[in-house]
């Protein structure tokens, strides 16, 4: 069973208040003329560093002691968890080291670098950069940041079920981009703790859907990572995963793939009727959203979880389409 506790989430909110905006929730017109539900969009690219990952990230920075900040953190990511640490760190100057697998976009790793963080590239997944994290660890003292698997992280992220449920009361249903699962895992503890009623589905893409091949084999499996739009979905769970597995598992109602084809759809149309641009792993839900029937007047809210994305593929995407 997971430790987590209402009041955590509570503590992380006024924890990261002094950093961290509240996101609006934007009626889709366009999506609910469509689906004939009534859709919000959940704008979690709207932070700084243009993703959610920026609540965990901060929550968990912000928890530590003095020593321990000042031998500097580390933490390995498909990039916009790194982007937040980096940015956390430098708005606190604390050193920090972000390991990544060479699968990681340029534009992130570029940015990595402007915020001033010493970037390591290390082997061909995010297991291998954990791997060059926990030799960080031992050698020069630092804390690791993990990207998901851990409380504070956990319910930072689920200040945006706070969020929602101030925002939209009588949501029926929210949509989740589903990797590591700190976002699900958040985000549904705090909407099942209020109104167990309210339906939480995880979104991933078909390639190398790791929390949903764990969940089928109930325990962490390992895959190989496949190129994919949704390239911020990547990564694995930890086979020591202590929070998010279960969590994911006690707490998600339905878990949906979606093809590459749908994820650039939701990209193209979020871009065409909202003139928002969002990156693959946030396009998953409104792919899966554009062939949904949820039933008229429904409440459904889908978290744009990001918007780290090269310009050179959205621009590839235009020309495709």
């Amino acid at each position: 069973m997971h430790e987590l506790s209402f009041r955590e989430v509570w503590k992380a909110r006024k924890r990261i208040e002094p950093f961290i905006q509240p996101t609006p929730l934007l009626y889709s017109e366009a999506l609910s003329e469509q689906t004939g539900a009534n859709v919000y969009l959940k704008l979690e690219h709207d932070h700084p560093t243009g993703s959610f990952k920026l609540r965990g990230a901060a929550n968990k920075i912000l928890s530590l002691k003095e020593e321990d900040r000042q031998k500097g953190v580390t933490t390995f990511s498909t990039g916009n968890h790194g982007i937040s640490v980096a940015y956390m760190a430098a708005k606190l100057n604390i050193p920090c080291t972000v390991c990544i697998s060479n699968h990681v976009p340029p534009a992130k790793v570029n940015r990595l670098k402007k915020l001033q963080a010493r970037v390591e590239i290390t082997g061909v997944s995010q297991d291998d950069a954990e791997a060059r994290c926990v030799e960080l660890e031992k050698e020069e003292g630092m804390t690791i940041i993990k990207p998901f698997d851990d409380k504070e992280v956990i319910a930072g992220q689920g200040t945006i079920g706070l969020e929602i449920m101030s925002q939209c009361p009588d949501v029926d249903e929210v949509i989740i981009p589903l990797s590591g699962g700190g976002l699900l895992s958040g985000i549904a503890f705090v909407m099942k703790s209020i109104e167990p009623a309210v339906h939480v589905t995880g979104i991933t893409m078909k390639k190398a859907a790791v929390m949903q091949e764990s969940l089928a084999k109930g325990k962490p499996v390992i895959l190989e990572e496949e190129p994919t739009l949704a390239d911020s979905l990547l990564g694995g769970i930890g086979t020591d995963n202590r929070f998010t597995f279960p969590m994911t598992r006690m707490y998600m109602d339905e878990g949906v793939r979606v093809d590459e084809s749908q994820i650039e759809e939701g990209l193209l149309y979020i871009l065409n009727h909202h003139k928002i641009v969002i990156e693959g792993a946030a396009a998953t839900g409104i792919g899966h959203i554009l062939y949904s029937d949820f039933g008229e007047g429904k409440n459904i809210v889908a978290v744009l979880s990001g918007n780290n994305i090269d310009h050179e593929v959205i621009s590839d995407l235009i020309h495709k389409s």
